[in-house]
């Protein structure tokens, strides 16, 4: 194994132990007594009261973070419809923070175009429409709420166009440095997969497809690198690449490698289009399973 692999999986057995791992889970997904223990908001327009906030404990980006994550779950899931007055002495009182943490996550919420503040009318939420459906957060709010299979599938829609794109121009750029970290990724999921170490396995593969994408030498393309990332983090995580048997996909993605390194864009467009055959094979299945069993938070 090189250093690399070995340095690469240290880290994500290390920082898989963290809190930030429970941040895609949304409060309906919460242990009971942590949901029993929250009181209702009182008044005819309850809809904040179905989420309550959660400890610092359960998160990674502090209170202001826990707002915004909590906020933005609501407007996507449809809780806090279109128009809906969001009142930040309410919010604040709900969720037992200061007018500061309030105001900030308010701020993050309109620069995702889920919220606009105006004079004399205040905080309401926007529609759909004017939401920033390529932001990251959004992204993840949607696929793992009401809209996820709306979601999940515009998301293989436009990996459809990306990546086999990314893999075609790469090929023609001749980065030699960045196919050598392409080609030691997919030495790191190799041990990873053998080692039975989903952890390493998902990241290494979100490594590469962030790298492929780098590789095209393509500055606008490089700004769609997170709406690839966000597709590889809802689609089912560790499961999709190395939770089941997965050797198809360890394939495809050497034999992307090595069209990189002959100069060859059409067989790297090929091998990508291959790859994400079997990631959509695989997220249906995972679909498959999702629908007989409802997942349970991770604890660590």
């Amino acid at each position: 194994m090189s250093t690399l692999a070995h340095t690469m999986m240290t880290a994500a057995r290390a920082a898989d132990s963290g809190p930030g791992e429970l941040d895609r889970y949304t409060y309906a997904e919460a242990p009971a007594g942590e949901r029993a223990a929250i009181r209702s908001w009182n008044g005819p327009d309850n809809e904040l009261g179905r989420v309550g906030r959660r400890g610092s404990a359960s998160r990674g980006r502090g209170l202001h973070g826990q707002l915004v994550q909590q906020l933005g779950q609501m407007i996507v899931s449809g809780d806090l419809g279109a128009d809906r007055p969001l009142v930040p002495e309410e919010i604040g009182q709900r969720f037992e923070v200061s007018r500061t943490v309030v105001r900030e996550s308010l701020r993050v919420l309109e620069a995702k175009g889920l919220v606009s503040a105006r004079p004399n009318v205040g905080t309401r939420v926007r529609p759909v429409s004017d939401w920033n459906l390529l932001d990251p957060d959004i992204i993840e709010w949607r696929a793992f709420g009401p809209q996820r299979d709306d979601q999940r599938r515009e998301l293989s829609q436009l990996r459809w166009t990306i990546e086999p794109l990314a893999a075609s121009l790469a090929a023609g750029h001749g980065r030699e440095d960045l196919q050598q970290r392409l080609a030691d990724m997919v030495e790191i999921m190799g041990h990873a997969l053998g080692q039975g170490d989903a952890i390493t396995c998902a990241r290494a593969d979100a490594e590469f497809h962030a790298l492929l994408i780098q590789a095209a030498g393509n500055r606008m393309l490089e700004h769609l690198s997170g709406i690839v990332s966000a597709a590889l983090h809802v689609s089912g995580g560790p499961v999709t690449g190395c939770d089941r048997p997965s050797e198809a996909s360890l394939g495809h993605h050497a034999r992307i490698v090595e069209a990189l390194a002959s100069g060859d864009s059409a067989g790297a467009e090929a091998a990508m289009r291959q790859l994400l055959v079997v990631h959509v094979e695989v997220e249906r299945e995972v679909e498959r399973e999702v629908d007989r069993v409802v997942p349970a938070p991770r604890e660590h």
